[in-house]
C-alpha cells in the first residue's frame, strides 16, 4: 500500500467543504461560472488594504538587507512586540514579545499548540458545530477530540462541558465568531466557563487551557464585540491569523499569544517555539511578518460582508429558512428543511447551489453558506434559493 492506512481512510472521508468546491469546478465547466452559485469555501473575494499593497511594493523595491534570511523561530521580535502591545490595549494584559509566536496561519498555530501541550491520550473538548479540521489537528499528536453539543442558539453549553471534563482533559477549544454559525460567545458565557474551569482545575490539581481560535475576531457586525479571552482566562491561549481580516489567506500568516499569568509561561513559550521549528514550519513567512505588524486591528470590507449577510439572511428567512442571525464571520448556518442535510445539499446542486452540510461540522440537520463571494453571485442566487425552498415546501 503506497500510503498509510490511516491517511487512506482520512482521504476517503475528506472534508465536505472541499468536496463541494470540487463539485463547483465541475459545474462551472458545464454551465459557466456566472450560473454556478458556490457558497462552499470561506475564501475572501476582497483585496487586501491599499496600504498593505503599498508597503509590499516598498519592501520589494527597497529591500531591507537580510530580510529573506532566517530569524528566531518565534519570529521577528519587533513584529511580536507590536502584536503584544495591540493585544494589551484590547485585553488589559501585560504581554511582551516573549508571549507571542508568529505562525503559518491559525491552522499552523493550532498544530504548534497541540504539539507543545498534548501527551498521548490527552483530551481536547470542543462544542459542535465546529471546524472539521480540529479533529485531525488533535489526532496529529495522539490526542482525542471530545465533542459536546452547544445550546439551541449555539452558545456554549456549560453543563455539557462540565460533564465532559475528566482527568485527561488538557484543553477546551473555542472558536468565536464561530465557523460555521457566525455566533459570538457572550461575555457572560465566557465568564461562566472561566469559573467552571477554575473549579475543575482546583478539583484536578492542574491547569486546563482555554484555546481560542480567532481568525474571524475582526469580522463582527451590528456593534457586537468579541470578549477578549486573554483577559478572562488565566490559562488562555489565542491562535489567530490575518487570512480573513486582511483578506490574505494564501499568505499563511498568523500568531499564537499566551496569557503571561500562565504558570511557567516562559516554558510554554519555549515549547511553542520548539514545536514551530520541529513541525517543519521553522518560522512564519518573513515578508508577511514585517507587513502585518502595521495592520493590527484593521479589517477589510466589514460593511461589504454585513450587506451580503443581510441580503441573504433577509431573503432566506422570508422564504421560510430558519437560522440564528450571525453576529460575525461570513457564514450563515440555516436549519435543513429535512433531517438529512446531506440529501438536502445534494438536491441544492440541481439549482447550481453549492452548500456544505452541517454534518461536516458535527451538526447534522443544518447547512452552511459562506458569503465571502461576489455581490453578483449572491444576487443571482436568490431565485435559485427560492426555487429550492419551494421544492421542499417552505414556500408555495
Amino acid at each position: 500500500m503506497p500510503v498509510s492506512a490511516k491517511i487512506r481512510q482520512a482521504i476517503g472521508g475528506s472534508s465536505f467543504i472541499r468536496k463541494m468546491f470540487e463539485e463547483g469546478e465541475r459545474l462551472r465547466k458545464i454551465y459557466g461560472p456566472d450560473k454556478v452559485y458556490d457558497f462552499s469555501l470561506g475564501n475572501p473575494d476582497l483585496e487586501p488594504p491599499a496600504a498593505f499593497k503599498e508597503k509590499l511594493a516598498q519592501l520589494a523595491n527597497h529591500p531591507i538587507p537580510g530580510m529573506h534570511r532566517y530569524m528566531s523561530n518565534a519570529g521577528y521580535p519587533e513584529s511580536r512586540k507590536v502584536i503584544a502591545d495591540y493585544l494589551n490595549s484590547k485585553s488589559g494584559t501585560a504581554l511582551t514579545e516573549n508571549h507571542v509566536v508568529m505562525t503559518v496561519g491559525a491552522g499552523g498555530g493550532l498544530n504548534v499548540i497541540f504539539k507543545a501541550i498534548l501527551d498521548p491520550g490527552d483530551e481536547v473538548i470542543v462544542s459542535a458545530p465546529y471546524f472539521v479540521e480540529y479533529g485531525t489537528y488533535v489526532d496529529n499528536y495522539l490526542g482525542k477530540l471530545v465533542v459536546v453539543k452547544s445550546l439551541p442558539d449555539f452558545q456554549l453549553d456549560l453543563k455539557a462541558i462540565a460533564a465532559a471534563i475528566n482527568d485527561r482533559t488538557k484543553a477546551i477549544l473555542i472558536n468565536s465568531p464561530n465557523n460555521p454559525t457566525g455566533v459570538i460567545y457572550t461575555e457572560e458565557t465566557l465568564q461562566g466557563l472561566a469559573a467552571l474551569l477554575a473549579q475543575k482545575e482546583a478539583e484536578l490539581g492542574r491547569e486546563i487551557y482555554l484555546i481560542s481560535d480567532e481568525p474571524y475576531a475582526g469580522l463582527v457586525y451590528d456593534g457586537a464585540t468579541v470578549p477578549p479571552v486573554l483577559r478572562i482566562f488565566k490559562h488562555g491561549i489565542v491562535a489567530t491569523s490575518h487570512s480573513k481580516d486582511l483578506a490574505i489567506p494564501g499568505e499563511r500568516i498568523g500568531y499564537i499569544a499566551i496569557n503571561p499569568a500562565i504558570p511557567e509561561a516562559d516554558l510554554l513559550f519555549n515549547a511553542l517555539v520548539y514545536a514551530n521549528r520541529v513541525l517543519g514550519f521553522v518560522n512564519a513567512p518573513a515578508l508577511m511578518q514585517r507587513l502585518v505588524a502595521d495592520f493590527q486591528g484593521q479589517v477589510v470590507g466589514l460593511d461589504i460582508y454585513q450587506r451580503r449577510r443581510d441580503i441573504l439572511y433577509n431573503h432566506l428567512t422570508q422564504i421560510g429558512f430558519k437560522m440564528v442571525k450571525p453576529q460575525g464571520a461570513f457564514y450563515l448556518f440555516p436549519e435543513s428543511p429535512i433531517p438529512d442535510d446531506i440529501a438536502f445539499i445534494q438536491a441544492a446542486t440541481k439549482y447550481n447551489l453549492l452548500l456544505v452540510p452541517g454534518s461536516g461540522f458535527g451538526a447534522p440537520g443544518y447547512f452552511r453558506i459562506s458569503y465571502s463571494v461576489s455581490d453578483s453571485t449572491i444576487q443571482n442566487s436568490l431565485p435559485a434559493f427560492s426555487a429550492l425552498a419551494k421544492e421542499f415546501g417552505l414556500t408555495k
